[in-house]
């Protein structure tokens, strides 16, 4: 992780930053779907991130007495953000709730960093949001308007999103006064990472350790993809403007759409297709209008 760039630099780096961090998001969300039980898988990555975050904490400088409140409130953010992902992959296919959970994010956080926070947006910021979040959108409905039967599941999508933007928010104020990024994202890995495992640990006593045995290996892939990922936005929050950063790092979505086509055998279709096409749109509009 790059943490000695110049500020030129630095805000030049964000754009491809932010992207490979929505590459592993997508990866690690994919392998996290494809496991049987998804408790343990989740469980894995918790336990992974634990770990990682556990090294780290021990060579990165600790974060300032400011940050403390931010890493607590995130830290409750993201294991409510994982209880609803986890929900959300056991009640509903892929290819739609993952980009119904990423597609709300964008859209909450343009709203409360502008409304709430005082953050004003470029108008050429404004447009590449909104047509990034319209192909957003048109990717999580390319398939038509959910059921009544579907309605649990959306709606824990929908809450895994509104989760993601405000713990979003949260790590963006956060990580400015924190002193370090990398302090800041040992941290809050550490202390968010114990707490699903104990979790899964209440709901299944010594069953979810036969569970965890043959998934292992993927379940701790899947948490250093995390790490990784989230560790790149964070560092990405303290050097661009949160909507947009927001904004782009949905384009995971088009490389989930991709992984459920690919490895699901999903049907993508021509909605989908130009569904993508949109983000990809807005992602230049971005940078073309300097969003970050």
């Amino acid at each position: 992780m790059p943490v000695h760039l110049s500020a030129a630099a630095g805000t030049t780096a964000v754009p491809a930053v932010v992207l490979a961090s929505a590459v592993l998001h997508a990866a690690w969300n994919g392998l996290t779907h494809g496991l049987r039980d998804k408790l343990a898988g989740f469980t894995l990555i918790s336990l992974a991130s634990a770990g990682c975050g556990a090294v780290l904490v021990c060579f990165a400088p600790l974060p300032a007495p400011a940050a403390w409140p931010y890493i607590a409130a995130s830290a409750a953010l993201q294991v409510t953000y994982q209880l609803l992902l986890l929900r959300a992959y056991q009640l509903g296919d892929f290819g739609q709730m993952y980009p119904t959970a990423r597609g709300t994010s964008p859209v909450v956080v343009a709203l409360v960093s502008t409304t709430l926070l005082g953050h004003s947006l470029a108008a050429g910021q404004a447009l590449g949001i909104a047509v990034i979040a319209c192909g957003l959108a048109g990717l999580a409905l390319a398939d038509g308007i959910p059921g009544s039967a579907q309605v649990p599941a959306l709606a824990a999508a929908v809450g895994t999103g509104v989760m993601i933007a405000s713990y979003t928010l949260v790590d963006g104020s956060g990580v400015r006064v924190s002193g370090s990024v990398l302090g800041y994202v040992a941290w809050l890995f550490l202390c968010q990472g114990l707490v699903l495992p104990l979790i899964a640990g209440a709901r299944r006593g010594r069953a979810l350790f036969t569970a965890l045995r043959p998934m292992w290996g993927r379940g701790l892939v899947g948490g250093l993809l995390s790490l990784v990922a989230y560790g790149l936005v964070v560092w990405a929050q303290s050097r661009g403007d949160l909507a947009t950063i927001a904004a782009l790092r949905e384009t995971s979505i088009v490389f989930g759409a991709l992984i459920g086509a690919v490895v699901f055998r999903e049907r993508l279709g021509h909605r989908r297709i130009t569904a993508s096409v949109a983000v990809l749109a807005g992602i230049a509009v971005l940078q073309l209008t300097g969003g970050v």
